[in-house]
Parts: C-alpha cells; sequence; structure tokens
C-alpha cells in the first residue's frame, strides 16, 4: 500500500477539495493507494471565513488550524508521497509544504487546477488580503515538486517553462451522481451556480437577458452568487445561497445552463486561463444545453452546436438563447449529446487511471 498525504487548505465544501482529491480516496484504495486529506480550514471555520471582510479578523481565527498542522508533522514518517493541492495553507508561505517534505523525505506531488501563480487583488480583502497569500509560494512549489498535476494545458505549459514535469487531469465529476433527470418545469428554468468571487462574470450577460423577457418567459436561477437581493429589471430571479447537499440537484433542476467568462480586475486573462472549465464539465454530465464564452480551456470543451452554443457577443449570447427557450426538442438532443460527451470524455474512472498512475510512478522513484 503505498501511503499518501494529501495537504489542501480548504474542507470539502471546497469544489477544489471534493473534486480533486476527496472523489478519488475510494478508487484509488483499490489500487493499492491510500490518500490521507489533510484540510488547513474545518468546516466551521471555511463557512465563517468570508463573512467577516476584515482581514485582519480573519486572522485571528486560524489560530486552531495553524496548530493542527504543526501538530500533524509528528506523524509525516508514516507517508511516502506528499500530494498538495494548490498549497498547504491558504496564505502565508510555502512553509509547512517546505518542513514536510524535509522531515519526510519525501517527494512533493502539486495540484493546480486554478492559476495561483496569478497575482490578483483579493475581492473580499483587497490589496490587504492579496499581500497575505504570498503569490511567488506557487512558483516555489512549482520548482520542489516531481511532478505538477494540471487542470488544463495552459497550467502545465506554465509548469513546463518552469522546468517541472507536468500531467494534465481535468476536474470532472461522479457521472453516476451528477446525472439526467426527468423534468417538466412548466416555465424554463435558466440558470447559473458559482462563488461570490465569480458572480460578476454573470453580470455581463444581464442586458441580454432583460432584452430575452420581451420575447420569452423564464425563471433565472442563481445559485452561490454572495448576495442577499438581486433584481433583475422584468426577469424572475430565485436567488439561492450554495449548499453542498443541494449541489447536484441545483444543476439537474436547470433547463438551460449559463457561462460567461470575461475579464475583470479581480480575474485577469492569464488568472482566466487557468480555469479548468468545471462549470461546462457539470452541465454536460448532468445532460442540460448550455451557453459558454469560449475562452482559454473552454473553447476546447465538448462539441459547440452540438452540446452547447458558444457566444462571443450579446448578440450571439441572445440568439443561441433565444433558439434553446423555442425549442424543448433542442434542448433535450443537446442535452442528450453532452452526456454522451461526458461519458466518454469526463469520468472518474479515467481520470483515476492517470493519477494513480502519477502516484506510483513517483513512488517507484524513490525505492
Amino acid at each position: 500500500m503505498i501511503n499518501v498525504l494529501g495537504l489542501c487548505s480548504y474542507p470539502i465544501e471546497s469544489a477544489a477539495t471534493r473534486y480533486r482529491l476527496a472523489q478519488f480516496v475510494e478508487p484509488l484504495k483499490l489500487k493499492g493507494i491510500n490518500l490521507e486529506i489533510s484540510p488547513f480550514l474545518d468546516s466551521d471555520s471555511f463557512n465563517s471565513l468570508y463573512k467577516d471582510k476584515n482581514f485582519f479578523k480573519t486572522i485571528t481565527k486560524i489560530g486552531s488550524p495553524l496548530l493542527r498542522r504543526t501538530l500533524e508533522i509528528t506523524k509525516i514518517k508514516n507517508f511516502d508521497l506528499l500530494f498538495v493541492q494548490r498549497e498547504a495553507m491558504f496564505l502565508g508561505p510555502a512553509f509547512f509544504e517546505w518542513i514536510f517534505q524535509k522531515i519526510g523525505k519525501m517527494p512533493l506531488i502539486l495540484d493546480l487546477d486554478d492559476a495561483t501563480y496569478v497575482q490578483y487583488v483579493s475581492p473580499t480583502y483587497g490589496r490587504v488580503g492579496s499581500f497575505f497569500k504570498f503569490f511567488g509560494k506557487t512558483d516555489n512549489l512549482i520548482e520542489k515538486a516531481q511532478i505538477v498535476i494540471c487542470g488544463n494545458r495552459f497550467i502545465a505549459e506554465y509548469v513546463g517553462k518552469k522546468g517541472t514535469k507536468a500531467a494534465i487531469i481535468p476536474t470532472v465529476v461522479d457521472t453516476e451522481i451528477f446525472c439526467p433527470i426527468e423534468k417538466d418545469n412548466e416555465i424554463p428554468i435558466v440558470g447559473w451556480i458559482g462563488t461570490h468571487s465569480t458572480f460578476s462574470l454573470l453580470e455581463s450577460v444581464f442586458p441580454v437577458l432583460q432584452r430575452l423577457t420581451e420575447k420569452h418567459e423564464f425563471v433565472l436561477k442563481i445559485v452561490g452568487a454572495g448576495r442577499e437581493k438581486i433584481h433583475l429589471d422584468g426577469v424572475k430571479v430565485e436567488n439561492l445561497t450554495w449548499n453542498l447537499e443541494r449541489e447536484v440537484s441545483d444543476f439537474q433542476s436547470l433547463d438551460i445552463g449559463l457561462y460567461p467568462i470575461q475579464t475583470a480586475k479581480s480575474a485577469p486573462q492569464e488568472w482566466i486561463l487557468g480555469k479548468s472549465g468545471f462549470k461546462a464539465i457539470q452541465y454536460l454530465a448532468v445532460g442540460i444545453p448550455f451557453v459558454m464564452t469560449p475562452f482559454g480551456i473552454c473553447a476546447e470543451i465538448a462539441e459547440p452546436d452540438s452540446t452547447h452554443f458558444n457566444a462571443t457577443n450579446d448578440e450571439e449570447w441572445y440568439n443561441s438563447l433565444d433558439k434553446l427557450l423555442s425549442d424543448i426538442t433542442l434542448r433535450k438532443k443537446m442535452g442528450e449529446s453532452g452526456r454522451q460527451y461526458s461519458l466518454a470524455h469526463y469520468t472518474v474512472a479515467t481520470q483515476t487511471e492517470i493519477l494513480a498512475e502519477i502516484l506510483a510512478e513517483t513512488f517507484r522513484k524513490i525505492n
């Protein structure tokens, strides 16, 4: 049995922890690899993280997580490999990664599903939060890693320029859980599921959605925006907080998905290029058609006009959504095509094979 310690900043409520680590635990065990996940924050501290936007008050809440992480040093000898999902702690330099690797005398495998090497101004904590992020940490970890597992080819290209070996594993979902359901929404539901940090991307298509109400009746379902109230003249808006237990059913409830992408002050081009197109992969799995900006890796996901529509300006967004809202048969056909594409390209089983081989090969090199 190969024993792997998986370090990450956030608990299971974080998509990166769920889909880059947790969903592989059982499949890897069947292949003789024991992956033990150790998040820096527990669920309670994670859930309160962004409620108080005073960075210095937030800092005072990390005492217990810091102690827990420090005590883990005593058990590092029980592991063969160190697997770090982005970073061992969401702020500060790469101290724990360094000390764990040094004491454990084991190789580091880094997992990057985002371009965390790109500097940005924190939308929650501003420049103070950005300062304590230690953006140079990712470059440091890339240089120390035996191999970096990347969410897409743009991250892999960046890693390659640093002289470190890279492998690509897209962020996927369990297609037995994320699956289509029979639904008969009297009024079509057009939806977006995201986070407070990406809500501004959805706002970019608000004028198009308002224009569509002149011709179509639909409900705009927004999940995870981090806003108490969202008002859009003429549009019926269902505004929900994100909930882990409701995550799959929220995706399944939609008739049409939205995935707009654009650069912003808190989302520069290089950062967006690091995104893995995960929302599109979730839409495909549950079998719903969607409209997406073909930027970065999103330009390479699935089959435009068969599984989804691409849109680069307001007119294309309007025409694509108009077609889907006008034709339920088209929606079903595109949704079925998307589901088949998902089963062919984005399954946990396929990605487990790749991940298991990376871990096993890394282990073999030290034995």
